[in-house]
């Protein structure tokens, strides 16, 4: 008879980016309040006791994922929109495709459906993540806004309400990923989506050219 495979060993220790692996993909899966310490260490292969070497408590580790998946997406964005030369809604593009590749592929595309469902119930988190990644995302859309206006390439508009008609349809997206989209006969294709929504953009932001009177 074949030798059965020997059980899986718990393992002493675990670096903190195995800890926060584990601890993002219970949370996108289960949400923040039903995620345990225990299931994410065991899914770690680790004690509870080695968890707590690294993270004194559940929103530090989420802290922490946020910390360590997410902003750096965002300060690689805003180096990118600091050397950007160009047209700005160039930079528009390039600044949604670098999120899309390093987050929206991933499964960092489940937390903002996480914050909505529960961010009344925990408000320091969401506060946290307001300020991290809300906030720092919403001054990058609206700088290249500004620097197309100034420059006469955008008409003129209220940018803090353009920023959310431009980042609202992408959240949109994640969202229905991980809740209704298993409902649809067939799954939309997100690169489908994304350029429609830059196309729409694109028309909709241009100065319009001026027709010459004969």
């Amino acid at each position: 008879m074949p030798t059965p495979p020997a059980p899986r060993k718990r393992r002493k220790e675990a670096r903190p980016s195995e800890l926060l692996e584990a601890a993002l993909g219970l949370f996108v899966e289960k949400g923040f309040a039903a995620t345990r310490l225990e299931d994410v260490a065991a899914r770690a292969g680790v004690s509870k006791g080695t968890l707590y070497l690294y993270y004194e408590n559940k929103d530090a580790l989420f802290k922490a994922v946020i910390q360590e998946g997410i902003v750096p997406v965002i300060v690689e964005n805003e180096a990118i929109a600091a050397r950007h030369i160009g047209c700005s809604f160039e930079l528009l593009n390039i600044l949604l495709e670098n999120w899309w590749t390093k987050i929206g592929q991933t499964a960092f595309a489940g937390i903002p459906k996480l914050m909505v469902a529960e961010a009344r119930n925990f408000p320091e988190l969401a506060a946290f993540y307001y300020e991290n990644v809300i906030s720092r995302a919403r001054a990058l859309v609206g700088s290249a806004l500004r620097r197309g206006i100034d420059s006469g390439e955008f008409r003129p508009m209220d940018v803090e309400t353009t920023i959310d008609v431009i980042i609202a349809p992408v959240l949109m997206l994640l969202i229905w990923r991980y809740s209704l989209n298993s409902c649809q006969s067939c799954e939309s294709d997100p690169q489908t989506y994304l350029r429609i929504h830059m196309d729409l953009l694109r028309q909709g932001l241009r100065e319009p050219v001026k027709k010459t009177q004969v």
